[in-house]
């Protein structure tokens, strides 16, 4: 199974989770009164939307490379990312206004046995961000990381709503909107959460200097290969959830166009075979002098 593969059968637990929990929270907090899990029902169900999303683009990024996507399509992916950002700001203000409201409108206490329904919703979305996170770092994949951050902000609003209802139970008569505190102060965590999921998405695009452990590596893996002296530069840009690699390669300058050539099909295959997540290698063949350095 392709990496890709993996990330859309990923991306279809995440819809199946988040429509299961929007809905136990819709329900608990209408009937249970708790306008804290009305709040979290509706970052719960943007969720799903922002889900729907990162499987397409998942499914587009898996599109071959044509004429005129010469790198592939997986650009696809930050920028997906981006709109689910925007999602988490958007359900951010919508539960924050939400809230709001709330707090000026007098209404009854929350009931006791919702504490139980966000006990078991906040160890579930735990447990989501932690399998779908891990899972991101093994197919490199931005959009998927995103997708896994909505499930710890989820998390993130069902503990502060459980400490609201929490509060406003013990405190009793006075304290009935301290669930509705605790949602607005959610949405501020979800706000703030945003900068780490966008900013990764951003350099992303930018073709942003981010990847020095790889690079490392490359440079010594190149080592490897007979007739490379060195790696004098080495570029490294994310697409999708593989990387591309810009090498100049100094070899000895006696050796013919021909034997260079060879050298670099060799660099390239044997790094294609031996470094993980690498969509393909670009090799630029540098003589050898007195003045060529590590760089």
């Amino acid at each position: 199974m392709s990496n890709s593969d993996k990330a859309i059968r990923t991306t279809y637990f995440s819809i199946l989770t988040n429509f299961i929990l929007a809905l136990i929270k819709w329900l608990a907090g209408f009937f249970g009164n708790s306008y804290a899990l009305i709040a979290d029902a509706i970052e719960s169900t943007a969720d799903i939307f922002s889900s729907f999303l990162v499987l397409l683009g998942l499914k587009y990024s898996k599109r071959p490379a044509d004429e005129t996507h010469p790198y592939g399509h997986g650009r696809i992916e930050p920028l997906i990312t981006f709109i689910v950002v925007i999602f988490l700001v958007l359900s951010a203000f919508v539960i924050a206004k939400e809230s709001i409201d709330n707090i000026q409108t007098p209404h009854d206490l929350p009931q006791a046995w919702t504490l139980f329904v966000l006990g078991g919703i906040i160890l579930w979305k735990e447990i989501s961000f932690r399998i779908i996170i891990k899972r991101s770092k093994a197919l490199n994949s931005t959009s998927l990381k995103a997708d896994a951050w909505h499930h710890r902000s989820d998390a993130i609003t069902s503990v502060a709503a459980f400490i609201g209802i929490s509060i406003a139970l013990f405190g009793g008569k006075g304290y009935e909107s301290a669930d509705d505190w605790a949602a607005l102060l959610a949405s501020g965590l979800i706000i703030y959460n945003c900068y780490g999921i966008f900013r990764p998405a951003l350099a992303e695009i930018m073709d942003e200097n981010r990847y020095e452990e790889l690079e490392e590596t490359v440079r010594l893996q190149s080592q490897q290969v007979a007739g490379v002296l060195l790696i004098e530069k080495c570029y490294i840009r994310k697409i999708g959830m593989v990387f591309q690699i810009d090498l100049h390669a100094v070899v000895d300058p006696n050796l013919s166009v021909r034997e260079g050539h060879e050298i670099a099909h060799n660099l390239k295959d044997y790094l294609m075979d031996n470094v993980a997540n690498i969509g393909n290698v670009f090799v630029h063949i540098e003589p050898f002098d007195e003045t060529t350095r590590c760089c």
